[in-house]
């Protein structure tokens, strides 16, 4: 059986399909609009490149957090330990501060000096005093230590007013009397002092420097 000819093709227009059907191109495309195999796979390569790198700065900013946290959990376990080191004694330390009390008030009891004692008990308040010495020294190794609160300004942090009394001789609101002494644990109340408030003296001078005037002082912040 005879074929049929070719049909002759002008130039430019369009190869048939597989179907032998003539496609032509989209209106204003050319071949070179074609994607390029080697720039979609770069294209591909650096998207996922860009997102691994996010996920690694999200892995590494939470790694940090975790790490801060885990930093300062330890830093305050530390600080927890070394506070219940500090005050684990404060229980015990109150129960000690009795006998101390005790041995002030034999003490306070006895005649100055020991006068009108017989040797035997000068004796006796003898081994008092060097027994309420020993006392305060092992407080004192302990951190446990007494407030100096007579002739004190009074202190609401440290001192507790049991009463108030008129003196003009002594400052305007410090301790003219101690009745039960007060001590700190490790720079922590431990009792506060129980003491006699003087009124209707002189005021004392305040402790701390008077204050530059506004227009010689200098600004911290702006220096």
């Amino acid at each position: 059986m005879p074929t049929e000819p070719a049909k002759n093709k002008s130039p430019g227009a369009p190869a048939p399909d597989d179907t032998g059907f003539d496609i032509p191109d989209a209106p204003g495309a050319t071949r070179s609009d074609a994607a390029d195999p080697a720039q979609v796979i770069r294209a591909a390569a650096e998207a996922k490149i860009e997102a691994l790198e996010a996920e690694l700065a999200t892995a590494r900013d939470t790694w940090m957090r975790s790490a801060a946290d885990a930093q300062n959990a330890r830093r305050r376990a530390k600080l927890d330990v070394e506070e219940a080191h500090k005050f684990a004694v404060s229980r015990f330390a109150k129960d000690l501060l009795s006998v101390a009390d005790n041995l002030s008030r034999a003490l306070a009891s006895l005649p100055p000096n020991g006068e009108g004692l017989d040797d035997r008990l000068k004796n006796v308040v003898t081994g008092v005093q060097a027994t309420e010495r020993e006392l305060l020294s092992v407080f004192d190794r302990h951190g446990i230590k007494k407030i100096a609160a007579l002739g004190a300004p009074f202190d609401p942090q440290l001192h507790q007013a049991v009463s108030e009394v008129q003196d003009p001789t002594r400052p305007n609101n410090s301790v003219a009397q101690v009745f039960m002494d007060g001590y700190t644990l490790n720079d922590r109340l431990l009792r506060a002092a129980m003491v006699v408030v003087a009124k209707g003296g002189p005021v004392a001078a305040p402790t701390s420097a008077e204050p530059e005037p506004a227009n010689a002082a200098v600004d911290a912040d702006g220096a």
